[in-house]
């Protein structure tokens, strides 16, 4: 096996392997917006040989305003977690945002995200990876990709070195992001295999005064040349009826359109790995 790659579940992250995707909706909405979700991203990453792992946030502390839609919270967004794993026997992850939550989250999530804006947080980078879980761990909006080297190396310090780094934007000015693709290879230089946040990175952080905004169309575009640049895997939020969704709804991928864009992304991938 390959020296930068990472186990999930039964599955491979990484150098000479399939392309991967982490998807699911924003926050958990409900258990049956989940299931409608699993099921699908579940048959169509069957069809097409991807590696899936659902992803969920059972808590979005980052909202933008107070009354932003939040999530069931930890208790009842692990158990909600919890039946996807088991019902449709994928993998699942979600964010955790501080140190005490690990544990807890540790026991029924196969993989933790620490998020960008939390990823400089040593308390809570220490709590994760002393779990023994694998750690997706998000490059911050403000950081350089060499930067995330030191966050690296806070998990390998206990014992943890099974950590993927994920590439979402950089800021660029008020309410934009751009992508740097040179932040894949440098980020891969570290040991870690990167994954790239097709939905994070066409966000307008605050772009709509008590919501973000975004551009759902420049997702596709993203996606592939971030493959084509060598990413190991994508991040993608995605959603039914995404103008319906209570998080992120300006920046999510419909259901409808992931068949295309992973069946382009996954052959740009095999021209890797053949």
């Amino acid at each position: 096996m390959a020296e930068r790659t990472v186990k999930v579940g039964e599955f491979f992250i990484g150098e000479g392997q399939e392309l991967a995707l982490m998807a699911g909706p924003c926050v958990i909405e409900s258990r049956e917006v989940c299931f409608k979700i699993a099921e699908s991203m579940k048959g169509l990453c069957a069809r097409l040989g991807i590696p899936y792992i659902f992803k969920a946030s059972y808590d979005k502390a980052n909202r933008t305003a107070l009354n932003s839609f939040r999530g069931p919270g930890l208790q009842e967004g692990l158990r909600i977690l919890e039946e996807v794993k088991r019902r449709f026997e994928l993998p699942v992850m979600s964010d955790v945002h501080q140190p005490q939550e690990c544990a807890a989250a540790a026991e029924v999530l196969d993989l933790l995200q620490i998020p960008a804006f939390l990823c400089r947080q040593t308390d809570l980078v220490v709590a994760a990876a002393k779990t023994g879980k694998p750690l997706n761990i998000k490059k911050a909006q403000f950081m350089a990709p060499e930067d995330m080297g030191n966050v690296c190396n806070k998990a390998r310090a206990m014992g943890n070195s099974q950590v993927i780094l994920t590439e979402r934007g950089t800021s660029f000015g008020y309410h934009r992001l751009i992508t740097d693709m040179r932040a894949i290879p440098r980020m891969q230089s570290l040991g870690c295999p990167v994954i790239f946040d097709g939905t994070h990175s066409v966000q307008e952080p605050g772009g709509k005064g008590d919501r973000s905004g975004g551009d759902r169309a420049m997702i596709a575009p993203l996606c592939l040349a971030a493959v084509a640049a060598g990413a190991d895997g994508l991040f993608l939020e995605v959603h039914p009826d995404p103008e319906k969704a209570l998080s992120d709804a300006a920046s999510m991928l419909p259901l409808s359109g992931a068949l295309e864009l992973l069946s382009r992304a996954r052959a740009i991938r095999h021209l890797f790995i053949e």
